[in-house]
């Protein structure tokens, strides 16, 4: 491929770093589709010398662009205003001003000599909302956008999910991101990311033609002005809360633009996976709310970017699923030629851990599975059947030190290093909480869809986290994480009118006017959901269900003092979790 690079001047001056590539075999009256991506990240490193003569640079990114290009696409990469080596401030994600500079990058593409006239969008994360988002310029030149491991509600999907702080994830990002706005590698990531690279790696890369060092200091130096994205978040304690400048979560959120991003009519594959915090449950919104023409939805085993498998079950812990081909694959569909590419799958597909099998089907949640009650009960047993007939409670003193570890579905979010994704000690953290187990199984069940969890709970303390854990017990005592949810527990009123969007879930405003404090000693009904899994429980294993009121690693700490909990299991309270399931 053949790499050129430039700065385009937006609409207010503001210049914005761009690499494109081409096909080194590209001829002359040769017409090309084209793939954008937009990023936050560095559109490309810098690498130190000698290190630029002598190491190829063979990260994601760059294998993905090579693909892409090797199979007929011209590839364009842009730093987003206020980052990388663009110019600009920022004063929040995705803001208005970064939308419309996506709809003058496309401006400038379908006006080259090698374009086609059509463009898709592509991105991970933070680029995935970035893809989504371009969308909401409605350009007629945009056909498709594949939109990989990304929100949909920024204040469930990651700032605050069930309303509880995402302390682990914001502290990191925000420490990445001021780094990278500032023109260096945090030193975490240089750690991480092994001596030679750490080394290695310079930056981000400058643009190639006509511009100077100083030019590239003064785009670091209009980054200073950012936003600490620490600090603002810790502003935004509900849904309906403002900053210090005056922005909301769902100013910048897509869910909030989801009537203009179906009114661009590009189709729209989302893909997510089991270990992929709460962005499971944010695919699965994305697929029931824009019925584009064309929309898909994966999930997979994997973690969040799709490059590790922790499925228990797996053999080997590397993903084998071939993003880069099934990104063609769509991408042929819409901005190929001729139609062919993934037109004749169904639009859901998914993977049952346990069974290790790819499975379809026309909708989400697929059907024939049915909701199916197992309460908490005596002798901490979680019972399939009937609501208990007497009249009992489990009293739980609430440990700080539990946690889902510093490898779990949220930690993978901001996984510089690659550490392997998983949960081996489940066994051992499960000592820390309260556990009910069921009898073991006379069938194998499948589960499949949404488990919503219903604890009749009294508290010490005012107001409480909880953090809900859905485990396989084989028959060896092995322990195997499925699934979990996590709520706090004065957003527990469940409202009756219209959400602002279509979920298979309990739905919790997490606005300020509806906070409910817990009144200590009183019992009050909390019900939430987990996030979204399919599972196959083997004949003779044990399904457990483990409360927690803390998650060291990942979430905020509430309150200070942990309190003390008396979970209710009698026919008046009957606490209970609805697994969707079918037998084998």
């Amino acid at each position: 491929m053949v790499r050129t690079s430039r700065y385009l001047t937006m609409r207010d001056g503001v210049r914005i770093a761009i690499d494109v590539y081409l096909p080194r075999t590209l001829k002359r009256d040769e017409r090309l589709p084209a793939i954008l991506h937009q990023t936050r990240y560095y559109r490309r490193f810098e690498l130190k010398r000698p290190f630029r003569w002598i190491l190829p640079w063979t990260d994601d990114m760059t294998r993905m662009i090579r693909r892409m290009t090797n199979h007929g696409y011209a590839v364009v990469n842009v730093d987003a205003r206020g980052s990388g080596a663009s110019f600009g401030t920022r004063r929040m994600e995705w803001s208005p001003d970064e939308v419309r500079d996506g709809a003058e990058v496309v401006n400038w593409i379908v006006e080259q000599p090698w374009s086609s006239g059509r463009v898709g969008t592509t991105g991970i994360s933070y680029n995935g909302t970035a893809a989504e988002m371009h969308l909401v310029n409605q350009h007629p030149a945009v056909k498709a956008a594949n939109i990989q491991f990304a929100l949909f509600d920024i204040y469930t999907d990651i700032l605050r999910p069930g309303g509880v702080y995402n302390e682990g994830f914001l502290r990191e990002w925000s420490a990445l991101n001021k780094a990278l706005d500032h023109g260096r590698l945090p030193a975490f990531a240089r750690q991480k990311m092994g001596r030679l690279a750490g080394l290695a790696i310079e930056g981000v890369a400058p643009v190639d033609s006509g511009t100077t060092g100083s030019t590239m200091q003064d785009a670091v130096r209009a980054h200073a002005d950012n936003y600490d994205i620490y600090r603002t978040s810790m502003q935004v304690e509900f849904s309906d809360d403002r900053t210090d400048g005056g922005i909301g979560a769902d100013d910048f959120s897509p869910h909030a633009f989801m009537r203009e991003i179906e009114g661009a009519g590009a189709a729209i594959y989302g893909w997510s996976s089991w270990y992929d915090g709460a962005y499971t449950l944010s695919a699965i919104k994305r697929f029931l709310n824009i019925r584009s023409p064309g929309s898909r939805l994966i999930l997979g085993p994997w973690d969040h970017g799709g490059r590790q498998n922790p499925d228990p079950f797996a053999w080997g812990h590397k993903s084998r699923f071939d993003q880069a081909a099934e990104t063609v694959r769509f991408f042929d569909q819409y901005l190929g030629e001729t139609a062919e590419g993934i037109d004749g799958d169904p639009p859901v597909r998914y993977f049952t851990m346990g069974e290790e099998t790819w499975k379809a089907a026309d909708t989400w949640p697929p059907p024939g599975f049915e909701p199916t009650p197992f309460y908490l009960d005596e002798g901490l047993w979680l019972r399939r059947g009937d609501p208990p007939t007497g009249d009992g409670a489990d009293t739980y003193q609430v440990d700080h030190s539990a946690s889902s570890g510093k490898a779990s579905r949220w930690a993978t979010q901001v996984n510089v290093a690659q550490v392997q994704i998983g949960y081996p000690d489940r066994k051992i953290q499960d000592g820390k909480l309260l556990v009910y187990d069921s009898a073991p199984l006379e069938r194998a069940l499948e589960l499949t869809g949404h488990p919503i969890i219903t604890l009749y709970v009294r508290s010490s303390a005012t107001d409480g986290q909880f953090f809900v854990y859905l485990e396989d017990v084989t028959a060896g005592g092995d322990v195997h994480y499925v699934t979990e949810g996590v709520f706090r527990a004065r957003h527990r009123k469940i409202k009756t009118g219209t959400p602002p969007y279509r979920a298979p879930v309990p739905y919790h405003t997490f606005r300020r006017e509806d906070a409910m404090p817990l009144v200590p000693g009183q019992v009050v009904e909390i019900t939430f959901d987990l996030q979204p899994v399919s599972y196959l429980f083997q004949r003779g294993h044990a399904i457990r269900l483990a409360i927690a009121g803390a998650d060291r690693d990942n979430f905020e700490i509430y309150p200070a003092q942990p309190p003390t909990i008396e979970v209710q299991r009698s026919q008046a309270y009957p606490s209970h979790i609805l697994l969707p399931i079918k037998a084998r």
